[in-house]
């Protein structure tokens, strides 16, 4: 379905072009396949919005754009307007950057604003993260603190399972149909002939020592790791959906008595790792994997999530911004970044407490559920593999987990002399890949580490 900020640009548009009739104007969207089934309420509120701003901003004369003639038809409230809407017209939306600044945080106040900053990183993978959650950044752990404005106040951590950051031009999952056929393909070795052979046994090592993730199974790994306990799933869904399952997973953990310390996210799997064995929980039938994977997580546990991260409040500035209720090119004046957040947090606040069912806010919702964290896939996936979980508990990593543990601690982290957890992250990668290469071949009968590699 077509995005409601983009609708709301389109009457804007429609408005600024000449006076338009509600009715002609619906036939003439829901020609366009992306709005084919839109319902007449939704338009109408939509168009509501674009004339006023809705219940909550209608009193505001800044937000009134269109006037209702005499005739019912609507037009441009001050012919000013069509000049601001071309210079802002457009659904593209740069990718903003934030500022990572060092901030001394106290307890019960807002962290010191006084810290040097450390540089820049994307506002997609910060906006992410709750604050407490560690990620590593110019060789340093960080902390997350907060998120203010157009910075983001870390302090330094010396958490050894820190996320990584991942970036925009990563995002962009494999799709639904390739998905199937890698699924299909690694189920079936009859089909591995046309691999390269190194591949070929590698999965053939899997499929002696673990198993091989079947088509419409889920396979679930867990097992021990130094001082860790791991769990990994191969979802095959892509990094968007891995990522937001694993942010979901760990909540569900942690209310289930896991212990989680984080996880990480590849196009094909992802690895939780904690304080507790999850595999003796699941073989003393203290946590049930069915109960993990069901399909309500994508309830009340994204809800709790996304009311704690900033992701909400980001996506709803770009969605003020494409309808056009926040302006960023004005004659002769451009706001800053940092001008366009104050005023699009501002408004995100005052409409979530006095206007919850706001049709931004709703189309912000949306945005984030398909664009951001690939709610859909997700779901289509979780119900998929209901009564189709295939659980193995291995002494050691098996050979698909290893590129998700080599995705942890790519950068050197900070004070790993004195700490054996760190110390390991910090390991030449080189040296970390011969290590758990040797350890998930380790005891696989017919298979040596050369040839492995």
């Amino acid at each position: 379905t077509g995005g409601l900020d983009v609708l709301a640009q389109h009457i804007f548009g429609t408005a600024c072009h000449a006076p338009f009739a509600p009715d002609m104007l619906y036939e003439e969207v829901c020609r366009a396949a992306p709005y084919h089934d839109l319902p007449r309420g939704v338009f109408d509120r939509v168009l509501e919005f674009v004339a006023t701003g809705g219940y909550a901003l209608k009193s505001y004369d800044r937000y009134a754009r269109l006037r209702v003639e005499k005739d019912g038809s609507y037009r441009l409230a001050h012919p000013r307007l069509a000049t601001r809407y071309r210079m802002n017209v457009g659904t593209i939306v740069e990718a903003p950057m934030l500022k990572v600044r060092l901030a001394r945080p106290k307890k019960g106040r807002r962290p010191l604003m006084g810290g040097r900053v450390l540089g820049e990183m994307e506002e997609y993978f910060l906006t992410a993260l709750s604050p407490g959650d560690t990620f590593v950044f110019a060789g340093e752990t960080l902390r997350l603190e907060a998120v203010r404005d157009t910075e983001a106040l870390v302090s330094r951590a010396s958490n050894a399972d820190a996320k990584v950051p991942t970036y925009q031009g990563g995002k962009f999952p494999i799709s639904t149909h390739l998905a199937e056929r890698v699924r299909a393909m690694l189920s079936d070795p009859t089909s591995w002939k046309d691999l390269p052979p190194q591949v070929a046994q590698w999965l053939a090592m899997q499929q002696a020592f673990s198993a091989l993730p079947e088509k419409d199974v889920l396979l679930v790994e867990s097992f021990a790791r130094g001082a860790r306990f791991y769990m990994t799933a191969f979802p095959f869904e892509g990094r968007l959906a891995h990522q937001t399952l694993g942010m979901l997973l760990t909540r569900r953990l942690e209310r289930m008595g896991g212990r989680p310390m984080g996880f990480v996210a590849n196009d094909y799997g992802l690895a939780v790792w904690g304080l507790r064995d999850i595999g003796l929980l699941v073989e003393q039938k203290k946590l049930t994997l069915t109960a993990l994977f069901a399909e309500d997580m994508l309830g009340d546990d994204l809800e709790a999530w996304l009311d704690e991260s900033s992701l909400m409040k980001r996506t709803f500035r770009d969605c003020a911004m494409i309808s056009g209720l926040i302006e960023k090119n004005l004659p002769g004046h451009e706001k800053t970044g940092r001008q366009v957040t104050f005023s699009a947090d501002l408004i995100f606040d005052v409409l979530r407490s006095h206007e919850p069912d706001h049709i931004l806010l709703q189309a912000a919702r949306a945005d984030a559920a398909t664009g951001l964290l690939d709610i859909g896939r997700l779901g289509q996936m979780l119900a998929r593999i209901q009564g189709k979980l295939l659980f193995k508990r291995l002494d050691h990593v098996s050979p698909l987990a290893v590129p998700l543990l080599m995705e942890m601690g790519k950068e050197p982290i900070r004070g790993a002399a004195d700490d054996e957890l760190l110390g390991e992250a910090a390991k030449p990668a080189n040296q970390r890949q011969d290590d758990l290469v040797r350890e998930a071949t380790e005891g696989i009968s017919g298979f040596g580490h050369a040839d492995a590699i």
